[in-house]
């Protein structure tokens, strides 16, 4: 069945590949850009990025402990010297926790652009 829905995608993209093209242009277009600031071998980082993918979501990871800058410039923003530090577009939504607590509360997906 899988095989049957690839050909009639794939069929779909060949007759009108410039439709398609502008759904999915669209698609990646409301859908915000995430960033996680992280550090190796972090639970709560490893957790959140989890989350993430499940929701199908790209995200950009950045490293504080290879980025020093890059951490700084989240405590001078945000006041928080802990990782996973997590934006949604502009929006700082916090950790791991806060995260978590976004999507048991139904408003993650919002936050993302994932709700039509």
């Amino acid at each position: 069945m899988l095989n049957c829905l690839l050909q009639l995608l794939d069929g779909i993209i060949r007759e009108r590949p410039n439709e398609v093209n502008s759904i999915w242009r669209r698609e990646i277009d409301e859908m915000k850009q995430v960033r996680i600031y992280t550090s190796e071998n972090c639970y709560y980082c490893d957790r959140a990025k989890v989350l993430l993918g499940k929701k199908g979501v790209a995200y950009e990871e950045i490293d504080v402990e290879r980025n020093r800058n890059a951490m700084m410039e989240v405590v001078k923003t945000t006041g928080r010297q802990t990782v996973p530090q997590i934006f949604i577009g502009d929006f700082h939504v916090g950790g791991c926790d806060d995260l978590y607590a976004l999507d048991a509360q139904g408003k993650l997906d919002a936050l993302l652009g994932l709700e039509q």
